[in-house]
């Protein structure tokens, strides 16, 4: 919830638990390792191969014509997607330079990802991107694995870790996805999508060093008979440290370490996936620190699929999760997620284009609080969730489509929730759709807004009910042109029961959580693509945002409405990709953010370059800098920590495939 972020001692130190990670040793690890294994020869083939996919990749047409399941949960390409859809792709990620998945999610203009201190980010989709770093609106998967935190609904970002070589893309949807994703995707949806195993055979070395960070990763691939494959990798990072408002470093840097595999099975008729991870990291000593801050867990997933003759697909899955983290403050919180569903995507008549499916999950938590901190009562907890839902795509006419869904979920502390989704899309031709839609999503209580307790000041929210939003949106998506193409999308949202933080008359304290603010935003996002020639690629977006929130009649709230987040009212970004020959890449990206009202963080605009060349075929560095314009910039702030800057920063890749 957000009071946490003021309370002396409170629970937001679970919400920075990894701000203060000791700085390792991996620069000398990533170069040498990488240097001492060049080869000595190169394979032509190999390297036009790349270079090809390369350029293709530039293609507008490719873009166009993407894959993509997280609009419908059934493949679609992105041109005949009814939704406010980015695509991020595993070549765009390699040329940005990202280093991290919040990283790489600055490439979505569709989103909002600010970076708060060495480890920590807001993001969020359409605002609420609280001043504690605790945006709660937004539903992230990681290959079909919910990462929502049931703590405050949100995700810990400094746990959420992948290869980002091994990501086959990157769906983002902004607006809400409910229906299909269930509670929390109010704001949108991050799907996180890695390749098959059977995409990344053989073996990868790739590591780096900067003026701020250094990172190591290794992988290894093979095949597992004849019909299946299998992966296992291990990386090592750092996240160096950030500026205080005088832009001197601080001892905010951090460490991590994660390992984990993939094993992929495919026949003529069923599929099987089983994956898994592990990760750990190690805090610096703070000097009296109750407990040292660690982060540590990992989790197991297995998905069979069945193609049945009719091209009928049936989809089942399960996964287990358990993270931990402990602070210094003494604070230790556990989580064991569990949960299996399953999804049956069918034709009818050949007019209708129907998924429906279910699942159970159970969270079982665990939160132990230091000396003098906040509390949950109780300090155990199971949360049990249960779903169903159904959605039809009807065919009209051959070029107009109305969809109508239905999600009904039922959760431990208000019973059962119903999200109902309805789309239009009419292809006003081969290359242009427009689209409508209007949708009720939910965002259902967490532990800290029912459960969190600080003695005489904090009485937790007993009578916390579920946010409410009711969404209307409309847009289109043309490639009016071989070479260009754009989407935009406008929306307006009606929130009701949002968060507040009532006193109580005459004396104030204990403050109760509450439902007594309402309100309204809408806003528009655009972006597009435009190939000037075949080796040279322009993109850009914007997004545009204004809230109207109140509180209700009677209200007592402490904070205010513009604690409900702090968000820029427009952001603007541009990339420019140029490929000089099959060897040499100069990638250019600049974006502009909006000042943030309270607490404020003044406007800032942020410049990038990364220059990549492929040494030989097996053999490819880049070099990258970050924040060209200026030493250092805030991007966001916490409202009851020291205001941290985000510096000037280089780093120099290598990747290596034997």
């Amino acid at each position: 919830m957000d009071v946490w972020g003021r309370l002396p001692g409170g629970s937001r130190a679970v919400l920075a638990a990894s701000t203060r990670l000791t700085t390792r040793t991996w620069s000398g690890v990533a170069l040498g390792s990488a240097l001492a294994l060049i080869p000595a020869a190169a394979n032509a083939d190999d390297i036009q191969l790349a270079a090809a996919e390369s350029l293709e990749r530039l293609s507008i047409e490719e873009l166009a014509n993407l894959e993509i399941m997280s609009v419908s949960r059934r493949p679609e390409p992105v041109s005949e997607a009814p939704a406010a859809i980015f695509v991020i792709t595993n070549e765009d990620i390699r040329r940005a330079g990202a280093r991290s998945i919040p990283e790489a999610l600055r490439l979505a203009p569709n989103l909002q990802v600010a970076r708060g201190d060495s480890g920590s980010y807001a993001i969020t989709a359409r605002g609420f991107n609280h001043s504690t770093l605790t945006a709660n609106k937004l539903q992230v998967l990681i290959d079909g694995r919910s990462v929502y935190n049931p703590l405050y609904s949100g995700v810990f970002w400094d746990a959420q870790n992948v290869l980002l070589a091994d990501i086959d893309r990157i769906e983002v949807i902004s607006g809400p996805g409910g229906t299909l994703w269930g509670a929390n995707a109010v704001n949108g949806v991050i799907n996180i999508i890695t390749r098959d195993a059977s995409e990344t055979s053989g073996t990868l070395v790739e590591a780096g060093a900067g003026t701020r960070n250094a990172q190591v990763a290794l992988r290894h691939g093979g095949r597992l008979g004849a019909d299946g494959a299998y992966r296992v990798y291990a990386m090592g990072f750092q996240r160096g440290p950030s500026d205080d408002a005088a832009g001197e470093e601080v001892s905010d840097q951090w460490d991590n370490g994660q390992a984990g595999f993939r094993a992929d099975w495919s026949g003529a008729r069923d599929g099987f996936t089983l994956q898994g991870d592990i990760f750990a990291g190690e805090p610096e000593a703070i000097p009296g620190e109750v407990r040292p801050t660690t982060i540590n867990g990992g989790n197991l997933l297995g998905r069979w699929t069945r193609r049945f003759a009719d091209d009928s697909v049936l989809e089942m899955q399960a996964y287990y999760d358990r993270s931990r983290r402990t602070v210094s403050s003494g604070i230790l919180s556990e989580i064991d997620t569990y949960a299996a569903e399953g999804q049956y995507a069918f034709t009818r008549s050949g007019r209708h284009s129907v998924v429906l499916g279910g699942g159970v999950r159970l969270n079982e938590d665990h939160f132990a609080p230091g000396p003098g901190t906040a509390f949950l009562s109780p300090p155990d907890r199971s949360l049990r969730l249960g779903q169903a839902f159904v959605q039809d795509t009807y065919s009209a006419t051959s070029d107009i489509d109305l969809t109508f869904g239905l999600k009904l979920e039922h959760n431990s502390y208000t019973g059962l929730e119903y999200m109902p989704n309805a789309r239009a899309a009419w292809r006003l031709s081969d290359d242009a759709l427009a689209w409508a839609s209007v949708s009720r999503a939910v965002r259902t209580p967490a532990r800290f807004d029912r459960d969190l307790i600080t003695t005489g000041l904090l009485a937790g929210g007993p009578d916390f009910v579920s946010e409410t939003l009711t969404a209307y949106e409309i847009g289109y998506r043309a490639q009016p042109i071989p070479a260009a193409n754009f989407s935009v999308s406008l929306y307006y949202n009606d929130y009701d029961d949002l968060r507040s933080v009532e006193g109580q008359p005459p004396f104030v304290f204990p403050l109760v959580v509450s439902n007594q603010m309402s309100g309204e935003t809408y806003g528009l996002e655009v972006w597009g693509d435009y190939a000037l020639t075949d080796w040279w690629r322009l993109s850009a977006g914007a997004n545009f945002l204004r809230k109207d929130l109140e509180l209700d009649p009677g209200s007592h709230d402490v904070f205010g409405v513009q604690y409900a987040g702090n968000d820029p009212d427009y952001q603007y970004t541009a990339r420019s990709l140029m490929n000089f020959s099959d060897d040499l890449e100069l990638d250019l990206s600049v974006r502009a953010v909006d000042a943030l009202p309270s607490p404020h963080v003044p406007a800032y605009t942020a410049f990038d370059a990364r220059v990549g060349w492929r040494l030989t075929d097996e053999i490819e560095l880049s070099f990258s800098g970050y924040n060209l314009f200026d030493d250092s910039h805030p991007e966001f702030r916490n409202s009851s920590t020291p205001l941290r800057q985000m510096p000037r920063s280089f780093f120099l890749t290598t990747r290596w495939r034997p």
